[in-house]
């Protein structure tokens, strides 16, 4: 029976240190079957593919789920993803569920939005889809990144520019309302303690930044005050450890008001949002 084979799967996941290794085995299941998850009851005996062992000692050698499938869940996306790309993560939903939020608040007809470090497209996908009316503008460097984001993109409102996120868009600057970014923010220093799963397969230029981890964040400081309206908001996700460092970049002295941090579901420090100060 196939409840079986994936309680089996879970026991092994487990062993191998994979953190959410009942979800994973039925997912892997799901996916080899070319079913829903809530629909793995319903696969007969006969109908079982052993291609599942393959796909399970994958996932125990720690390649990530996503790559496995081909496809990472995203707010209410389901996105393309593969070797060469970050894998979105479920803590960024609530960065952008505080974006839109914010959005919605300033009552501007159609909001211009800029996604800095856009990886898959995961987050300016999302604005574009929960945000209507809005103009959304993705950049991200990284060609491998890039691949992925397009296919993502392909037929949606987001408009994708290969730059680097330090330098783009000056055609943009001063009438951006908000600009949201992802960014690279693991200290070097704490690269034996990642996960496999992000060490081993996500790009290195989408996971580390400098001694601190802060060195992409402090250049996106001055990227998104350039990009910015006075008024317009930017929200940058950082390290659950980052809590009251990132603040500390946005200041009133460098033109910047109301610079705060905010928790994840977990309650632990995710991002920082700040305000272009009014001249």
């Amino acid at each position: 029976m196939l409840l079986a084979e994936v309680a089996q799967a879970t026991q092994r996941l487990a062993d191998a240190g994979v953190p959410s290794p009942r979800f994973d085995a039925e997912e892997l299941a799901a996916f080899v079957h070319g079913v829903k998850r809530g629909e793995l009851h319903g696969v007969p005996d006969a109908d079982f593919d052993a291609r599942y062992w393959e796909a399970v000692a994958r996932r125990e050698a720690r390649e990530p789920l996503q790559h496995i499938t081909g496809r990472a869940f995203f707010r209410y996306l389901e996105l393309q993803v593969g070797p060469g790309v970050f894998v979105p993560r479920p803590e960024t939903e609530s960065v952008v569920g505080w974006a839109i939020d914010a959005v919605r608040a300033m009552d501007v007809v159609e909001p211009l939005i800029v996604d800095l470090c856009a990886g898959s497209g995961a987050i300016a996908l999302a604005l574009a889809q929960e945000v209507p009316r809005s103009k959304v503008h993705a950049v991200e460097l990284d060609e491998g990144a890039l691949r992925w984001a397009r296919k993502n993109v392909e037929g949606s409102r987001v408009v994708l520019h290969h730059a680097d996120a330090l330098t783009a868009l000056p055609e943009l600057d001063g009438q951006v309302d908000l600009v949201i970014s992802n960014p690279p923010y693991i200290p070097l220093t704490e690269w034996e303690y990642v996960a496999p799963e992000a060490r081993d397969h996500d790009p290195q230029l989408a996971l580390f930044s400098g001694e601190d981890g802060l060195d992409v964040i402090r250049g996106l400081e001055r990227t998104a005050h350039r990009l910015l309206r006075p008024g317009g908001v930017v929200v940058i996700e950082h390290a659950d450890t980052q809590g009251g460092q990132v603040p500390w970049i946005f200041t009133e002295e460098r033109g910047w008001a109301d610079a705060a941090d905010h928790p994840d579901l977990n309650n632990r420090p995710r991002f920082a949002t700040a305000r272009k100060a009014m001249p």
